[in-house]
């Protein structure tokens, strides 16, 4: 089991520690380095950035979203980025939800994500593999554009860059049991928004015509410390804000994730309180047996305990949020 560090988005503005935090990462052996985006910094600047700073690490995004940008301006950041660092890029895309590609980015939420994202990954990879002009025959991503509304003068066009990597790993953020069984058939591995060591069961089915090779890249929280309520709250306060802020009361991805997992009455809760404006409520209604599943918190023994359960599963690599440079040292000698 490989040892990531995932950055995430920023908050009002940059994190002057992500940089220190990269590289730390890097000196200590951890394979790769994630950013992300919601509706603030974009995830392919920040890791540019990230980027110029270091010489092996892989960088991945965690996740750039599919509505942001269209299929062949996807595969143009990720085959620029492979070019400019040496190889090093892995890409990951998620579909995000309604509220966010609706409201953010202006577009219609797909009434059909396993075929958006099928579209969206199959023009990508004919961008990285360059072996004709990029067509897609698609409801969704159609590659040239032939709507009513256009001139019907597109093109089937060929990158003018030859790729580094024809085959430039893609991952991709699934939730759903179909969606992620179809990550298994057309990606090169999937990244997991909660996993709990305690409930790969939950995942059993979905991924048992995965691979050989295909990564299974969770994110988790991790931090030294000795107080594990106290520790314990930031990864509360995320699933309170993605449970409760990142849907719609009637169609929240989160919140089905969190009860598929065992927690349907709480995950309910959460987003009530959430909806009705009362957040810190929300973020104590969180259970700590939930928060704690999916995380690494409080002293060394404890966590050295806690990452035998993530290595006996079918975990390849553990993506950590860790706030400080001890604990990715203390991560880095567990799994030495």
């Amino acid at each position: 089991m490989r040892l990531g560090l995932a950055l995430g988005y920023w908050g009002r503005g940059p994190d002057p520690r992500h940089l220190e935090l990269a590289r730390e990462a890097e000196r200590l052996g951890y394979g790769s380095v994630w950013t992300a985006e919601a509706w603030g910094s974009d995830a392919f600047t920040a890791l540019t950035w990230i980027a110029a700073h270091t010489s092996r690490i892989e960088l991945g995004t965690g996740i750039a979203q599919m509505a942001a940008r269209t299929p062949t301006a996807t595969a143009m950041h990720a085959l620029t980025l492979d070019h400019l660092s040496g190889g090093r890029m892995l890409l990951g895309l998620g579909l995000s939800g309604p509220q966010v590609v609706e409201g953010w980015y202006g577009r219609p939420f797909p009434k059909s994500p396993l075929t958006a994202t099928r579209e969206y990954v199959d023009a990508i990879r004919q961008v990285l593999r360059r072996q004709g002009p990029v067509e897609v025959d698609g409801r969704f991503h159609p590659l040239p554009y032939r709507g009513a509304d256009g001139t019907g003068l597109g093109k089937p066009l060929k990158p003018i860059t030859h790729p580094l990597r024809s085959e430039l790993p893609v991952l991709l953020g699934a939730e759903g049991p179909r969606n992620i069984a179809q990550t298994t058939r057309i990606a090169d591995g999937w990244l997991p928004l909660y996993w709990s060591p305690l409930r790969t069961d939950v995942y059993r089915t979905s991924l048992e015509d995965a691979p050989e090779g295909f990564r299974i890249a969770p994110m988790a929280r991790a931090v030294v410390c000795e107080d594990i309520a106290e520790g314990l709250l930031p990864v509360k306060a995320m699933l309170g804000f993605y449970i409760g802020g990142m849907g719609h009361a009637a169609k929240n991805f989160h919140a089905d994730l969190m009860a598929r997992m065992g927690f349907a009455e709480a995950a309910g809760r959460v987003q009530e309180l959430f909806l009705q404006g009362r957040r810190q409520e929300a973020v104590h209604a969180v259970p700590d047996a939930f928060a704690d599943e999916i995380s690494l918190v409080g002293p060394r023994e404890r966590i050295a305990e806690r990452l035998e359960l993530w290595r006996a599963g079918p975990v390849t690599d553990l993506l950590v949020t860790a706030p400080d440079p001890h604990t990715l040292r203390v991560l880095a000698e567990l799994t030495s």
